[in-house]
């Protein structure tokens, strides 16, 4: 019979919040000014899963700073887009 493992701290799916915040993020910066609602869906969705990434980074699991630049690409996406979107009137 085969001894349990414990599961290691980096098994968690905590660990990819940051790297799929700074994804969103950059996607989010990256088409700000052609695709208007998908900038700011993945900007919103950048700032939340950063902001977890960001709790559970502080906890012992997680990238820390991936998490913050994810989380800052996704708010400066989120304005961004957002701004040029009010600004058109729309």
């Amino acid at each position: 019979m085969p001894e349990p493992t414990t599961p290691d701290r980096s098994d968690t799916p905590a660990v990819a919040l940051g790297p799929t915040a700074f994804a969103l993020g950059a996607a989010s910066v990256a088409v700000a000014h052609v695709m208007f609602p998908w900038a700011i869906l993945s900007g919103a969705l950048a700032v939340t899963l950063g902001a977890a990434g960001i709790h559970h980074a502080r906890q012992g699991t997680g990238r820390l700073w991936i998490a913050v630049t994810g989380t800052a690409l996704g708010g400066l996406g989120f304005t961004g887009a957002t701004t040029l979107l009010w600004s058109l009137g729309g």
